[in-house]
């Protein structure tokens, strides 16, 4: 996995900034030797000019990344700490270059070595000055690899949590073909209930019918065994 661009930029800006450190240290070594430092003030001009600028653009990142919830509070913390270490350190070096800032020889010499001095010469980081306790004493190598341990850890819950919606999705997809199948089987069977319903009335129509010829069947007949009986009792001598 490819590092953080955010700490990318974060360690070129830290490296533009030992740089022009370096370089106002050379000018000032020009100007106390009687040397012409014009052409070294132009490149710390356009130094100082493009650390104000990554600065910014460390501003900006962090901003968005902590708007998007990609960074843990933690680490977005931490980040804005080393942000206001470069902003003090720009102030500083500005200071420095107009003329109206010395560093101490101590604080100078630290800078030009970078904090050489660490365990096993690893230069440390000259930036963190209230760093938290997660990265104190670290190098700069060593927050690297934290940072690259936490990105992991945020990279596998987001894998998860893709691995949870994918899962979801399939059983979302199931059960609305379960519902299709069921909506289905429910047209059928309403579609059935209706034919039933009217063979129903229609069987119901046809027994009224029969039961009204069955009755008009029968006062006929008992209409013609009363006129026979007439007929016979007529016929019978008096």
């Amino acid at each position: 996995m490819s590092q953080d661009p955010w700490l990318q930029n974060y360690d070129a800006t830290c490296r533009l900034a030992q740089e022009t450190a370096e370089n106002i240290n050379e000018r000032n070594r020009q100007q106390r030797t009687g040397g012409n430092p014009a052409k070294i003030n132009m490149t710390l001009r356009a130094s100082l000019q493009k650390l104000k600028q990554n600065i910014a653009q460390l501003k900006e990142g962090l901003l968005r990344a902590s708007s998007s919830r990609r960074l843990m509070q933690p680490e977005a913390d931490r980040r804005q700490n080393l942000i206001d270490d470069l902003l003090t350190r720009e102030k500083q070096l500005n200071a420095t270059f107009k003329g109206d800032f010395m560093e101490p020889e101590s604080s100078r010499s630290t800078l030009m070595s970078g904090g050489a001095g660490s365990s096993g010469g690893v230069a440390a980081n000259p930036w963190l000055v209230n760093e938290s306790e997660e990265t104190q004493g670290l190098t700069f190598g060593e927050i690297k690899q934290q940072q690259q341990r936490i990105i992991e850890v945020q990279d596998a819950g987001l894998d998860a949590l893709a691995a949870v919606i994918s899962r979801q999705k399939i059983m979302g997809r199931e059960i609305g073909n379960e519902l299709d199948e069921q909506n289905e089987i429910i047209d059928d069977l309403a579609h059935l209930v209706d034919k039933t319903d009217d063979r129903i009335r229609n069987e119901t129509r046809r027994v009224k019918l029969v039961e009204t010829k069955s009755a008009s069947c029968g006062m006929m007949v008992v209409i013609v065994l009363l006129l026979i009986a007439i007929v016979v009792i007529a016929s019978w001598p008096v």
